[in-house]
């Protein structure tokens, strides 16, 4: 992505209105100050396309600004998280101007352009082999993942993990696990774990669960199939899409590891998002919990 393309893409985002960013954020209109909100960084005043913290630190001008305050995150990620979430709120000029460049949103600037690995159906069956036999996960659940394309073999036989956004489910990203003797994970070159996830479950859930790996949130979907179970990708006490899961209603699990990261990650989480619960592992972690139970 050149300069040019990327200032075309934040000049055009830059126009979404204040008032649907916070609100998509969950943050709440005070009801006595119609231009104060309270928000998961403090209080702020909105007055047309400016902002200003109540609680010391520097305001701003326009959606970027506004998501780089609240989420903390750089610009690129800020561009992209109001393409992925927010295109709808872009003023009809704008929408035209994205829609004749044929462009759809992307990883954002700072993280290099995503590069997926190319799928080697050659070797699904030593992934398959490996996270059925191996990791003792169900057959039942692997081959919808690998029909659906979220999950397929690379041409190392590393299973690949799909992190999707959007109704759309475009990929944003990947988790990679490795499946012969070596312990081995990564991530795919590009991948933007603040504009996505990896999730496995029942859409008509509303309860979800969230794990530190895509190994995890399929073991804990097996041991607890009424939830929706999603990864994060590491352990993160505040990704930038859990405010969105929230303020649509969804009620939070935080499934982290049982140590020590994963239980202070969690109190973190808790403490920004109290009504946020704890479902801690009964090994410690998912997979160990799933495989205990053999």
């Amino acid at each position: 992505m050149n300069f040019d393309e990327f200032r075309r893409r934040a000049a055009a985002v830059r126009e979404i209105p204040l008032e649907a960013v916070l609100a998509f954020r969950g943050a709440i209109r005070d009801r006595h100050d119609q231009a104060k909100w309270h928000t998961e960084r403090g209080p702020l005043s909105v007055t047309g396309s400016k902002f200003s913290p109540w609680q010391g630190g520097q305001g701003g001008g326009g959606a970027i600004d506004l998501v780089m305050h609240l989420a903390h995150v750089n610009v690129g990620t800020a561009v992209g998280w109001l393409e992925l979430h927010l295109a709808a709120s872009l003023p009809a000029a704008s929408q035209s101007t994205a829609a004749a460049s044929g462009r759809q949103p992307t990883a954002p600037e700072g993280h290099g352009r995503l590069q997926l690995p190319v799928p080697d159906d050659r070797l699904l069956g030593r992934v398959r082999h490996y996270l059925t036999g191996r990791r003792g996960l169900s057959a039942t659940l692997i081959e919808p993942l690998i029909h659906s394309e979220k999950l397929y073999a690379d041409n190392r036989g590393n299973a690949v993990f799909l992190l999707v956004a959007g109704k759309a489910q475009r990929p944003v990203g990947a988790e990679l696990r490795g499946t012969g003797p070596r312990v081995w994970r990564g991530m795919a070159p590009g991948t933007c774990k603040d504009l996505g996830y990896f999730w496995i479950g029942t859409t008509g859930s509303r309860s979800i669960v969230l794990c530190e790996s895509a190994i995890d949130a399929v073991s804990c979907h097996q041991l607890h199939p009424e939830h929706i179970c999603l990864s994060t990708s590491g352990v993160r006490a505040e990704p930038p899409w859990l405010r969105g899961l929230l303020a649509r209603g969804y009620e939070i699990h935080c499934g982290f590891d049982a140590d020590e990261p994963g239980d202070a990650a969690a109190t973190q989480m808790i403490t920004l998002h109290p009504v946020v619960k704890r479902l801690r592992p009964s090994a410690h972690d998912w997979n160990d919990a799933l495989v205990s139970h053999r």
